[in-house]
């Protein structure tokens, strides 16, 4: 059991520590990140609830239905409803980088726990395509939604509803793709890895975006600041 539940965190944690460590100025402090990752972990529960619930009364027929709304809208849409209601209006919350730590910490709660439930019901030698794929794809998921919460706190090219809609539309159906790719395809493994090259690809490509926002907030406020003195 300690090898599973060890296999089962690691992925989260590594991919955690990250994107945490990749914030260049004013790291978000442990014990809130630590808060959000929880937030994460506990909407495992009702989520797998709700999903069960629709399984059970005929609701979800098809792939389709499963992927884009058992699967995709449920998860996407509570996490981007926390992150919105627990976080978005912290003071901690202030550079746009943020955005990225708080979605991906939430994200990767829920991740760690589903790996868990599913390396003890099948086994830890799914250990290592779990972390490939499930647990990187749901950090990734959330970076695209913190980007673009970043983005609409900051006020960005003034297009606050714009971005706010694009932090939950991108991951719903970036989410809706990956899964419909695993439960639709035969010979899913020669769609998905050029899938999760792409999200890694932009995923990456957003935090590096992330950071010249960030940068460019600073100097503006130090700019600011060098105007009133």
């Amino acid at each position: 059991m300690i090898g599973v539940l060890s296999a089962g965190i690691a992925p989260g944690l590594a991919l955690i520590s990250y994107f945490y460590l990749r914030d260049q100025y004013e790291q978000e402090p442990v014990l809130n990140v630590f808060k959000v990752f929880l937030f994460g972990a506990i909407l495992t529960f009702p989520i797998m609830f709700l999903q069960y619930v629709l399984v059970k009364e005929g609701i979800i027929e098809n792939g389709f239905l499963h992927s884009f709304l058992s699967a995709s809208l449920l998860e996407e849409f509570f996490k981007w409803f926390i992150i919105l209601f627990a976080v978005y209006e912290h003071a901690d919350f202030n550079e746009p980088y943020d955005g990225i730590v708080y979605a991906a910490s939430l994200s990767l709660g829920f991740a760690t726990v589903e790996n868990i439930l599913y390396l003890v019901a099948n086994g830890i030698e799914y250990a290592f395509g779990r972390a490939l794929f499930p647990v990187s794809s749901h950090a990734l998921f959330g970076v695209f939604m913190g980007y673009y919460l970043g983005k609409a706190k900051f006020n960005i090219n003034g297009k606050r509803k714009y971005w706010l809609l694009a932090s939950f539309f991108v991951p719903f159906i970036l989410h809706g793709i990956y899964d419909y790719i695993l439960i639709s395809e035969k010979q899913w493994l020669f769609y998905i890895l050029p899938f999760m090259l792409l999200l890694w690809f932009f995923g990456l490509r957003k935090v590096k975006h992330a950071h010249l926002l960030t940068k460019k907030y600073h100097y503006e406020r130090e700019k600011e600041k060098s105007a009133v003195i």
